[in-house]
């Protein structure tokens, strides 16, 4: 029974590493933006009404939100 227990997880970590692998695969590479990297924020008042201080913040500051 501890042999079939070893080869059960065996076999089941090879199917996940294979799975995961292959999601890894598929999915694309990021091509680079054509922007000029600077961050413009969202001032629309619909916008605004929702945002915390935090995100006003740092939308001042310049800097891409990290806080909701």
């Amino acid at each position: 029974m501890l042999v079939g227990g070893v080869v059960g997880a065996t076999l089941y970590s090879v199917s996940a590493l294979s799975a995961a692998a292959a999601a890894n695969a598929a999915s694309p590479t990021p091509t680079p933006s054509s922007s000029t990297g600077k961050f413009v924020p969202n001032e629309d008042p619909t916008h605004e009404a929702g945002e915390s201080a935090a995100r006003e913040a740092q939308e001042n500051a310049g800097q891409v939100p990290t806080v909701p």
